[in-house]
């Protein structure tokens, strides 16, 4: 999975160790671009999905935050995977009332962060099987067709 967000910026009191934390974490493509007098911006490119960007916070004093969460294959070893990183675990892996899992973890810089898995969708029925169910009568075979293969 190449963990998209699914919202989206950090702003970070340390960039350079923000961008080795998450580039090892989940390998996104980072590029940085200049914003002129107020230093540079990383783009994050997720290479699925709504990408993002890091940059300096820009309120000194503040701490590092996120807005966010980042879609993972499974919470828990995404989790643990930060834990071995350097990361805090601010909630460990919870289930969603039904609709997936998250975690939350707070990086080596104190950005904090969400960790996303949905449940799969429920497959739909077949055509057939729902509209048997619905009560519809399957449709019957044309004679003609069949006397016609017959003949073949």
């Amino acid at each position: 999975m190449a963990n998209p967000f699914v919202h989206v910026e950090l702003n970070t009191t340390d960039l350079e160790k923000a961008k080795a934390f998450y580039g090892q974490l989940f390998a996104w493509k980072l590029e940085d671009v200049p914003m002129g007098p107020t230093g540079r911006y990383t783009m994050i490119g997720p290479g699925k999905g709504t990408g993002g960007g890091m940059l300096k916070h820009p309120v000194p004093g503040e701490p590092s935050s996120w807005l966010p969460y980042v879609e993972v294959d499974d919470v828990a070893a995404s989790t643990q995977k930060a834990r071995s990183l350097g990361a805090r675990i601010k909630l460990d892996v919870t289930d969603m009332h039904g609709a997936g899992w998250m975690s939350i973890i707070v990086d080596p810089t104190g950005g904090v962060l969400g960790l996303w898995k949905s449940k799969p969708a429920p497959k739909p029925a077949p055509k057939r099987a729902a509209k048997r169910a619905a009560g519809a009568k399957p449709r019957a075979r044309s004679r003609s067709k069949s006397r016609s293969k017959r003949a073949r």
